[in-house]
């Protein structure tokens, strides 16, 4: 039985709509209210399960008006059970402002546990999961998204990230660009009829999914860590440091920083080699001139 005036965080299914917990199912029978991201898209669920209750759409673009509605509804006593059209709500989906309003409103925020796409894809990759950083959906702008590569690039820990399949190509591109190709798992569909996980280096996930006529269903990406100080070629290095120099991509010492994160070296080693490829590279543009 739900609880007057607290707001129930409820998981749902990300494919199967038998992944649900009798717990969450008890909980959407009887709240007074249940603020889903598409109304359509749960209502499909709730009748698999012959559930009917009162809808409120709430979703990214109605969040901050709908938020001092539910707010002003939990205050006067009702139940709300907040969902999303997939796994948990608030991990990558709308109801941060909402659980945050309830919280400063000092009204109960009760979690209802069960599938979400970041465990799921995780548990069953085969890569580490003693620790990981959830990045969830890049930056949509270029610039941007290429930046936070940047800054992951020295990352350790194994990373998960979501992706839409209409950009999925362009992304993997981008994080060989930027990190180089490490090992990793692309998951679609998961729970689905056609469930796939696609292992392998990021140019060999790349190569299958380019054979494809059309790629289908949100992917998870799961990405191997940096391996500090691992045992890389000086040819390796000076060849990134090279052709970064002739595309004028950054300052030197951003640049050696990059690289130095990138595969763990002393930075100011890298800034050196840099440095004095720099200089051999402007010695032979004025002897040729």
């Amino acid at each position: 039985m739900d609880e007057s005036g607290a707001l129930y965080v409820v998981a749902t299914p990300i494919g199967n709509r038998n992944d649900i917990t009798v717990r969450a199912l008890n909980i959407l029978v009887n709240v007074d209210f249940v603020a889903a991201e598409d109304t359509r898209h749960t209502g499909r669920l709730l009748a698999h399960h012959n559930i009917k209750c009162h809808m409120i759409s709430f979703h990214e673009h109605n969040e901050g008006e709908r938020t001092q509605d539910l707010i002003n509804r939990l205050k006067s006593g009702s139940s709300v059970a907040l969902v999303s059209n997939a796994g948990t709500p608030s991990v990558s989906d709308p109801g941060y402002r909402l659980v945050k309003e309830a919280v400063i409103n000092h009204i109960r925020v009760i979690p209802i546990p069960g599938v979400s796409a970041v465990i799921t894809a995780l548990s069953v990759s085969g890569l580490p999961t003693d620790s990981f950083v959830f990045i969830g959906f890049p930056a949509k702008k270029k610039a941007r998204r290429l930046k936070q590569l940047k800054d992951l690039a020295a990352e350790s820990k194994t990373m998960v990230f979501y992706e839409s399949p209409k950009r999925i190509l362009t992304f993997l591109k981008e994080i060989i660009f930027v990190m180089g190709d490490r090992h990793a798992v692309l998951s679609r569909e998961m729970t689905k009829l056609h469930e796939e996980f696609i292992r392998g280096f990021l140019s060999e996930i790349l190569f299958s999914l380019n054979a494809r006529p059309a790629i289908k269903g949100e992917c998870t990406l799961l990405l191997t860590g940096c391996e500090k100080n691992k045992d890389v070629s000086i040819k390796t290095v000076e060849t990134e440091i090279i052709e970064a120099l002739e595309k004028k991509q950054s300052k030197l010492s951003e640049l050696s920083k990059f690289i130095a994160q990138k595969y763990g070296l002393p930075k100011n080693k890298v800034y050196d080699e840099a440095l004095k490829l720099k200089r051999k590279m402007q010695s032979q543009w004025h002897d040729s001139n």
